[in-house]
């Protein structure tokens, strides 16, 4: 009770060192109230390019470039400030790209260290198999370390299948906790269900690691509010990305539940957009990165967005 008491006090302080260096400068700058501030927004989980081929299409840096530059340009006109990448190694993870567009732009632009092993592991190394969780770890600490193609990851991004978690799962976890205690970075995790979220916080915690320091991405395919409010009394975060237009009223629902259980400083939204593909002609669809600001946020109460937009990913990935 101790420690989890210890870590709502050190969130509030964290809370409220944002809210002080924000609410004067963003606030002033609302276009509305329901809209956060212009150039200040943080998209946590959205895509630039996504290699579901794991390299076998070969695809034109160039025209990946073309097609995502415009949606950026498009997203920084409603206060796009940051934009974390969340393509993993051996998935589409492409740093020169992303340093061009966020030169052209002039957003920041994160990359990340990590692997998937959603999807069945189709996108693990072979490493994944023979390595014990502390050896992968390092590798992830090197990349943050020594940087990848000139551009240093900012966070952890893993992905899980569904819960019960495979043994490999579970050592893929173990490795980002490791990862996570060594260099402070914040492990965002493709999850199945919610099932698997609560057996990846335990093994987080259990390696010594505060339960603040875990995301649980895509907790939008969770339909039990139970287990999101369970994760987030914990101290992680619970992220309702995916929103699209047909998802809206759910998300909606999501994001009021939590305000409702006093949990919307443990919520964070995002879209899961983009993003160029190859092997598919021209990339194939490409979802806009402004469904969320100019859809979802009005359906929500007055200022909600700069909690969920702005002082929310600052606290749970830092400020740069």
């Amino acid at each position: 009770m101790a420690a989890g008491r210890g870590r709502l006090d050190a969130f509030a302080k964290i809370r409220d060192v944002n809210r002080r260096e924000f609410l004067g400068s963003a606030v002033a700058g609302l276009a509305s109230a329901e809209t956060p501030p212009p150039g200040n927004i943080i998209l946590v989980h959205e895509h630039v390019l996504v290699d579901f081929t794991s390299g076998k299409s070969p695809y034109d840096p160039d025209e990946a470039f073309a097609i995502a530059k415009p949606h950026l340009e498009e997203a920084k006109k409603y206060g796009l400030r940051r934009f974390q990448d969340c393509a993993p190694a051996y998935l589409g993870r492409n740093p020169k790209l992303l340093r061009r567009l966020s030169d052209a732009v002039g957003v920041d632009i994160w990359t990340n260290t990590g692997w998937y092993a959603a999807r069945n592991h189709q996108y693990l190394p072979g490493e994944a198999k023979t390595e014990s969780p502390a050896q992968i770890a390092k590798r992830w600490v090197d990349e943050w370390r020594k940087g990848v193609d000139g551009m240093k990851p900012r966070f952890i991004k893993i992905g899980v299948n569904n819960g019960p978690l495979p043994e490999l799962d579970k050592k893929i976890v173990r490795a980002a906790a490791l990862c996570s205690k060594e260099t402070g970075l914040t492990i965002q995790s493709h999850t199945g269900n919610g099932l698997a979220a609560v057996e990846q916080l335990e093994i987080i915690t259990s390696e010594n690691v505060d339960a603040s320091k875990f995301v649980w991405v895509h907790a939008y395919r969770e339909k039990d509010h139970a287990i999101h409010e369970k994760v987030a009394r914990a101290g992680a975060w619970v992220q309702f990305d995916g929103v699209s237009e047909s998802s809206l009223q759910w998300h909606a629902e999501c994001v009021r539940f939590m305000e409702s259980r006093k949990l919307l400083g443990r919520t964070m939204i995002s879209q899961d957009a983009g993003y160029y593909k190859p092997g598919q002609p021209k990339g194939g669809a490409f979802r806009p990165y402004t469904t969320m600001q100019k859809q979802l946020l009005p359906m929500l109460a007055p200022l909600w967005g700069l909690q969920l937009l702005v002082m929310n990913p600052i606290a749970a990935y830092g400020k740069s």
